[in-house]
């Protein structure tokens, strides 16, 4: 894949492939004076203006008729403090090269999510996020950030600068402005022990809260049509590294997670009568496994099966109510669902609109293979999720709006009134902004 998802005759496509957008024109700064410019005469235009990273957002976030922004240029390491222990980046960086080049430095992120394809500031924006006890989302480790504003201002925020905007813009959702570099908190490289092996669907339920409180990062996947779960937890550990050896790696990671279950996902979609008996076999296919490496190559996987995603972090308490009403809805619908169900955690924090603002979260991600309806499937789902006043990922299929919101974030209001301030014109709108923020 590119580095950005786009089309042809001028069409951009995300990464899911369920959403397009034909920007008035393109540009692909190679400074920040030359992004505050680009900003500056899409105003005299009077074109709105969108920054795109890698196209891995489900929703129309980064889609613009007008002045679309490609940071490729914008990219690298600008500094490491080692006083401080900070890593300062250009905000187009991918986090696979921020994560290597880390790794060279001797150095790591606390905690990162599952893949590592996009951009920093595409991953930040959107509130993506790993799995952890007490260790938070990618944007939670933010200690600075540049932007620039809808005037053509290049603004420097942290919790001693402008710490409103630190508050809000570290998940900022494109709406305040256009990140430039981000000053991320980073410790010495460590070592994580992996050991993944499946569990009863009962059994996770009923010992959640001790699997949550005796690992730094528990996660989960359940098989719909089954009652098997497959499990991963990672903790710290003093060594040695025991990475997963090449032949079995490429067979699990590759061949199974990937291959097989790529012609699983077209099996199921020619045939949807034959998906539980796949997901029976999926979900016994992949044995029990431990390995210990540095932390990029444990928390992040490959993942080539093109799907289309819906996730809601709902309170951590509520996780095992709300998955249980997932599993008997998903029995009782007949609907076909083939691909597993991932369930992670999230520390509070404390900002501003981050799914994890202010309330303990667990995670419930549903997908499809892309290319068949989703509709029904994720309408049902986003049901169960919002009566348990449920906050959909950013970046993700959803069907909310800005009323919905200002009753699930009770610092909405601090939000809305920062992007008055800050883009009074809308110069950053959109129709997704449009409906999540309000007009």
């Amino acid at each position: 894949m590119s580095s950005t998802a786009s089309g042809k005759n001028g069409t951009w496509r995300n990464w899911g492939g369920n959403v397009s957008a034909r920007p008035a024109r393109e540009v692909t700064p190679a400074s920040v004076e030359e992004l505050a410019a680009a900003v500056r005469r899409a105003a005299e235009d009077g074109l709105t203006v969108k920054a795109v990273g890698t196209g891995h957002s489900f929703t129309s976030i980064a889609a613009t008729d007008g002045v679309l922004i490609r940071p490729q240029l914008l990219t690298g390491i600008r500094g490491i403090d080692r006083d401080a222990m900070t890593v300062t980046v250009e905000a187009g960086t991918p986090l696979k090269r921020l994560n290597v080049a880390l790794a060279r430095e001797g150095l790591s992120l606390t905690n990162m999510g599952d893949i590592m394809e996009q951009t920093v500031s595409g991953a930040t924006s959107t509130g993506t996020h790993g799995t952890g006890r007490e260790s938070a989302s990618i944007a939670a480790q933010i200690k600075g950030l540049e932007l620039v504003t809808a005037d053509g201002t290049v603004l420097t925020c942290s919790e001693k600068e402008n710490p409103e905007v630190f508050a809000a813009a570290r998940v900022g959702l494109g709406a305040l402005g256009i990140v430039t570099a981000i000053t991320f908190a980073v410790e010495p490289v460590f070592l994580l022990t992996a050991r993944e092996e499946p569990m009863p669907f009962d059994q996770v339920l009923a010992d959640f809260d001790q699997l949550w409180a005796e690992n730094e990062h528990f996660e989960f996947y359940w098989f719909p049509h089954t009652g098997n779960t497959n499990t991963k937890r990672n903790n710290r550990s003093a060594g040695p590294e025991k990475p997963v050896p090449p032949v079995s790696g490429w067979f699990e990671d590759e061949f199974l997670s990937n291959g097989v279950f790529q012609v699983a996902q077209w099996v199921g979609r020619a045939a949807p009568a034959s998906i539980p008996a796949i997901a029976r076999i999926s979900s016994k296919a992949l044995s029990a496994r431990t390995y210990t490496d540095i932390p990029y190559k444990v928390y992040t996987s490959p993942r080539r099966v093109r799907f289309v995603e819906m996730e809601y972090a709902v309170p951590r308490a509520a996780l095992a109510e709300t998955l249980r009403e997932l599993k008997a809805m998903v029995d009782r619908s007949g609907l076909r669902v083939s691909f597993p169900v991932e369930v992670r955690t999230a520390p509070a924090d404390d900002i501003t609109l981050s799914t994890a603002s202010g309330r303990d979260s667990a995670y419930v991600a549903v997908h499809m293979f892309k290319g068949t309806p989703y509709h029904a499937y994720f309408t049902a789902a986003e049901r169960i999720f919002t009566a348990h006043e449920g906050r959909p990922h950013w970046g993700k299929v959803h069907t909310r709006d800005a009323e919905y919101f200002a009753g699930v974030y009770p610092r909405f209001g601090e939000f809305t009134a920062l992007r008055d301030r800050l883009d009074p014109d809308r110069r950053f709108q959109n129709d997704y902004l449009r409906r999540v923020l309000g007009a």
